[in-house]
């Protein structure tokens, strides 16, 4: 089969190798039918989270049942599902308390309470590497997906892959944000980073009742693309994090947003001083994003960290979060806790997921989707693959 497989920091092919089999009666095999690139793939693809060999990338698909191990008696050849991206039993503690990321057996080499970059980590996520559990993703023809009697969700046949694609992360993701800063009508959010899950995180703001959703960029075609599928007000960060600041302070009463949403994570934007920075501190990447919600956020609102941060940094602003009494989450999205209710509202037509994807090119072009998704070229916002086109 065709697969999507990463060879070292921005070397990602389309390569011929052997199509997945079952390997635990729990154990599905599924033909993907659409999947796509996923802003935090991009962490591996720059080299920020290591990955020594060749695997498959790709934790957001979906596709149809060919085949399913003994114990799986909810799915059938033919049936067409939407796989959550964490790998996870359904039986564990975590699983139990709804936090399918954390499971504790999914990715027996590398778990552990202590937690950090190269530790002990959470539950596996599909195509994330060989630390989070080293499972082959879904940018190929195929894929393995374990505990296939708890992860997959049927979709409706009236529903076309890309209207339930995204329900696979970035949506769950997104409204993950929302869920923690407890929404519920009347709110100010801002998100900062206004790629597919920061728009899916203002969709989500809306779902909840949020009266004043704010996205802030750095690039004026991805604010454009949000202002146009999800309605909301813009900044473009094109000076520093505190003009940004002054102005959601001038758009919330003077005191802050309610919610402030971080959905770039640990690589954004930096200029030389900071990349100097976390050479010094032995950084990876910076928190300057985060250090700007926490500043943007009204005192005791609620910071939702969706952006991933795999290490620890210096002069953390912990006193402000304690003056401030900022209530601060964040961690892999339980896409399991949300999956089933965020369908409802596909199904019944209150949201819409297709209508951030930018281009849409077969598996065979990956390194050409790569490289303009991470060049954030031809106004480059949502890849998705066609693994037989």
């Amino acid at each position: 089969m065709k697969a999507a497989r990463i060879h070292g920091p921005r070397v990602v092919t389309c390569d011929t190798v052997d199509d997945p089999v079952i390997v635990n009666s729990r154990d599905a095999i599924l033909k993907v039918t659409a999947t796509a690139i996923c802003g935090s793939d991009l962490h591996i693809y720059s080299g920020g989270l290591p990955q020594p060999r060749p695997m498959t990338l790709g934790h957001e698909f979906m596709g149809i049942v060919e085949e399913v191990g003994s114990d799986v008696s909810n799915l059938r050849r033919g049936d067409r599902v939407v796989v959550p991206f964490p790998i996870a039993c359904g039986t564990c503690f975590f699983c139990n308390h709804h936090l399918p990321g954390h499971c504790e057996n999914s990715n027996p080499q590398h778990y552990g309470p202590e937690g950090g970059l190269l530790t002990q980590k959470g539950g596996a996520l599909f195509g994330y590497t060989d630390l989070y559990g080293g499972y082959d993703g879904g940018q190929a023809q195929y894929v393995r997906v374990p505990y296939a009697d708890y992860g997959p969700r049927k979709v409706p046949d009236n529903l076309t892959d890309e209207q339930v694609l995204f329900l696979t992360d970035i949506f769950p993701t997104g409204y993950t944000g929302i869920d923690w800063g407890e929404v519920s009508g009347g709110e100010s959010v801002a998100i900062f980073g206004s790629g597919p899950v920061g728009i899916m995180a203002a969709k989500s703001a809306y779902l909840r009742g949020a009266a004043k959703v704010i996205i802030v960029d750095t690039l004026q075609y991805r604010l454009d693309k949000a202002k146009q599928t999800a309605h909301v007000e813009t900044i473009l960060w094109d000076e520093g994090a505190k003009e940004v600041v002054e102005q959601i302070r001038a758009m919330t009463d003077g005191r802050g947003a309610d919610v402030c949403v971080e959905a770039v994570g640990f690589e954004p934007d930096r200029n030389l001083l900071d990349r100097a920075k976390a050479v010094v501190n032995l950084e990876k990447g910076s928190p300057k994003v985060l250090e700007a919600c926490m500043s943007a956020v009204r005192r005791g609102g609620t910071v939702s960290v969706l952006g991933v941060y795999p290490t620890t940094y210096d002069n953390f602003p912990i006193g402000q979060f304690f003056d401030k009494g900022i209530i601060m989450k964040g961690g892999q999205a339980p896409a399991h806790k949300y999956i089933d209710e965020l369908l409802k509202y596909v199904v019944d037509g209150k949201v819409r997921l297709d209508d951030i994807i930018t281009h849409r090119l077969p598996l065979t072009e990956v390194s050409h989707a790569y490289d303009i998704f991470k060049k954030r070229e031809d106004n480059c916002v949502k890849v998705v693959l066609d693994p037989w086109g």
